[in-house]
């Protein structure tokens, strides 16, 4: 059933700033019902067209990279290399390695080689890291020993980062915090609204009162609406089906009341909230690179679904000039001459 409706309140608050804040919520939930109905029917096209003209370069893409990570780690062994150079390719080595450990286009043999690959640098970089921190003890137990006076810049510059990162991470925190109770009022108040306004429909419609068949047929419908709209959740529905019960059988001709605008405002604005996470959660599904969650945020809710399929696009051709960048570098990888070559210029 389609509902036309305007909100109407009493005379001394026609114009009140609760009453513009209403009905820009119903325009705005109206527009957000219609923008998460076209993403959920076009999901399915968009993911078909990612299917076929982004994965296929993103899954060459990974295929090239392994194939890096097979050469250098052959050469590390059928190459003579300066100890610098070795290092600068164990740490090449290890860096594909954490790209490649999670692919999901890599064969179980593949990622088995990644997977062996990956833990060994990591034991190595642990290793390597325990032996510096010893090293560090003894030193500063001889400092001690020695009856110096020993102050180590690094470990209050150490103490001033975990301090800052510590502050960032309160403060995130103490967010989360807030929006979580936020989101929780929002909810309770929604439910106490939901409830509010289905008994007020009932009230009203009453089909076991009515006399006139063809109405008491009419107010069943509506009441069967307006029980759908309550186990949905959906008081955005039920707040206009309210509106237009009243007005149509003049129950108010005032309308809402300040203090009902007031608290269906609050109750609407924590739909509009859910229904525009739905709809960025719906959009984050059908993103894949960066640049395109960063599209996303700029845009702020105005990313339309033309705007995808141009962004697919653009990672699509970028990627494959990826692509063509790593098979050149692989190539070189496959001799000495190469390794030193991409070495010396710095693009290993």
């Amino acid at each position: 059933m389609s509902l036309d409706l305007k909100t109407t309140i009493q005379p001394d608050a026609e114009h009140s700033p609760q009453q513009k804040k209403l009905n820009r919520l119903i325009e705005q939930i109206e527009q957000q019902k219609i923008q998460l109905e076209m993403w959920q029917k076009a999901k399915s096209e968009i993911r078909q067209y990612t299917q076929k003209t982004f994965m296929p370069v993103y899954t060459e893409l990974h295929q090239v990279l392994f194939g890096q990570l097979e050469q250098l780690w052959s050469g590390l062994s059928n190459y003579e290399l300066s100890k610098a150079d070795a290092t600068q390719l164990d740490d090449k080595i290890y860096a594909l390695a954490k790209i490649l450990q999670d692919s999901k286009l890599l064969n179980q043999q593949q990622l088995k080689k990644v997977d062996e690959l990956y833990s060994y640098y990591l034991q190595s970089a642990e290793y390597t890291q325990n032996k510096k921190s010893k090293k560090k003890k003894i030193s500063d137990v001889e400092d001690f020993f020695d009856g110096e006076t020993y102050t180590d810049k690094t470990e209050f510059d150490d103490a001033e980062e975990w301090s800052t990162e510590s502050y960032r991470q309160a403060r995130a925190q103490a967010k989360l915090k807030r929006q979580q109770e936020k989101q929780a009022q929002a909810e309770k108040l929604t439910t106490q609204s939901l409830k509010t306004v289905y008994l007020k429909i009932a009230s009203i419609i009453h089909p076991d009162r009515e006399q006139d068949e063809n109405k008491k047929v009419e107010k069943t419908e509506l009441l069967q609406q307006a029980n759908t709209a309550y186990e949905q959740q959906d008081l955005f529905y039920l707040l206009k089906l309210q509106i237009q019960i009243e007005q149509n059988q003049s129950v108010s001709k005032k309308g809402l009341t300040a203090d009902q605008v007031k608290f269906y405002q609050l109750a609407l604005d924590a739909q509009s909230q859910k229904l525009q996470s739905e709809i960025d959660d719906l959009i984050d599904t059908l993103v894949w690179s960066e640049n395109a969650k960063i599209t996303v945020k700029k845009l702020k809710g105005k990313f339309q679904i033309s705007d995808l399929y141009k962004q697919i696009d653009a990672d699509t051709s970028a990627l494959k000039q990826q692509v063509k960048w790593e098979k050149g570098r692989l190539k070189y990888m496959g001799k000495l001459k190469g390794v030193e070559m991409l070495l010396e210029h710095g693009v290993l």
